[in-house]
């Protein structure tokens, strides 16, 4: 970004906010609000509105609210990182961004949908143990019994997928894959850079696909559910994190 800037480029578009907070925060650091195509970067509030700006605006930059991590900005932060952001504006600095991957889900040949968070395999009932296998590329990683298996994107890496036991993921080195409530006292996680292949090995309840939150589909014992990146959503990084 160079040159002057002018009021249209102080503008932003807003996504979730349901008690109007991060609303009056940015007016109050005099930002305007329009609409997507025409803001600079969009402000999303809480997962679904992150999901639901990435699937809106996949090629804008957003600017994650509320949902955890050192790539969101904490409600608490609010003012602050917004007075930094339209400093950043006036003085016509870029802002500073990081790349996250979007994951392609696919059961067997048929895409499903992309995931911002995470895509994870989960048995219908609580406490109902099925068995999991995950390859990549070629390679076997591991076969365990558990609830279910999640991969996690380093931006989703700090949520279900860390309280499940998984590791923090760091952008640009993979994806992380964490069993969940496996049926063993010794189990590992994985940090995978490259595509995931997930199936069911053996079936002792129904099983399904939910991708950042969702159900989406039934998935059969030994059909494999493949995750891989496909492609990058740009973040700003919140300016408390600097």
């Amino acid at each position: 970004m160079s040159g002057a800037r002018d009021d249209a480029e102080m503008a932003v578009s807003l996504r979730g906010d349901d008690d109007g907070r991060v609303e009056r925060a940015l007016r109050a650091a005099e930002f305007a609000l329009t609409d997507p195509e025409e803001a600079s970067f969009v402000v999303a509030v809480g997962e679904r509105a992150v999901v639901d700006a990435v699937r809106e605006r996949p090629n804008g930059l957003i600017l994650p609210v509320g949902i955890g991590g050192r790539h969101s900005v904490s409600p608490s932060a609010l003012d602050d990182a917004f007075a930094a952001l339209a400093e950043d504006d006036r003085r016509t600095v870029d802002h500073p961004t990081v790349d996250h991957p979007l994951l392609s889900v696919a059961v067997g040949d048929e895409p499903v949908a992309d995931a911002v968070f995470d895509a994870m395999l989960v048995t219908n009932e609580p406490a109902r143990i099925s068995e999991y296998a995950v390859r990549t590329g070629d390679d076997a990683l591991d076969a365990f019994r558990a609830d279910g298996v999640v991969v996690a994107t380093p931006l989703g890496s700090s949520g279900y997928a860390h309280a499940a036991g998984g590791p923090i993921v760091t952008p640009g080195t993979g994806v992380g894959v964490v069993p969940v409530s496996p049926f063993s006292t010794r189990w590992d996680t994985w940090v995978v850079d490259g595509d995931v292949s997930l199936s069911v090995e053996r079936d002792e309840g129904a099983v399904s696909l939910v991708v950042d939150g969702e159900r989406t589909t039934a998935v059969d014992p030994h059909v494999p559910v493949r995750v891989e990146p496909t492609a990058e959503v740009t973040l700003l990084r919140p300016p408390a994190s600097e």
